[in-house]
């Protein structure tokens, strides 16, 4: 099967496979995803690869789109993930970014973020997708504003006590 792979003017957007472990570890262990995210306790690059054949590569299986991993065009590095995931516990399709602190408050996330809303809407034919952040993380919830997403209420996801803002956009 063949998944497809988006472009913007700075970036490849291209579904995570197992080559991504190295990188997907050192995202999954940075300070402000587990913070904001949680932790995954993720641990080694086996236990990434693991996550990734687990918890991304089933969905992409059965849906076309999963989690995608975001690289910069100038030199080929992997600055962030960005992606549509099918959460338990939430109505619909849910739209979510993190990137490498390094690579932060460089538009990086908009343009990602925005390609992937488009594909959503243009190329998987959704009639609407969420999105949730946590009340501290202002700059997700910004980043969200600015993709055209509305606040609609908060959420808690199954096994999670957290009360979690939850945006909406329809097509």
């Amino acid at each position: 099967m063949h998944y497809k792979t988006f472009e913007t003017a700075r970036l490849i957007i291209r579904p995570t496979t197992e080559n991504d472990a190295e990188f997907v570890f050192v995202l999954l262990n940075t300070p402000k995803w587990i913070k904001y995210i949680g932790d995954r306790n993720v641990k080694t690059i086996a236990s990434a690869k693991a996550y990734i054949q687990e918890k991304m590569l089933p969905q992409l299986e059965r849906l076309g789109y999963s989690n995608y991993t975001v690289i910069r065009k100038a030199d080929n590095r992997k600055i962030g993930t960005c992606g549509l995931y099918d959460r338990e516990g939430l109505d619909g399709i849910d739209i979510g970014f993190a990137f490498l602190p390094e690579y932060e408050g460089r538009g990086f996330a908009f343009e990602a973020s925005n390609r992937i809303k488009a594909a959503a809407f243009d190329e998987f034919k959704m009639a609407s997708i969420s999105a949730i952040t946590t009340k501290d993380n202002v700059s997700s919830q910004r980043l969200l504003e600015k993709l055209g997403l509305k606040f609609t209420g908060t959420t808690r996801l199954p096994n999670d006590d957290e009360e979690l803002l939850l945006y909406r956009i329809e097509k």
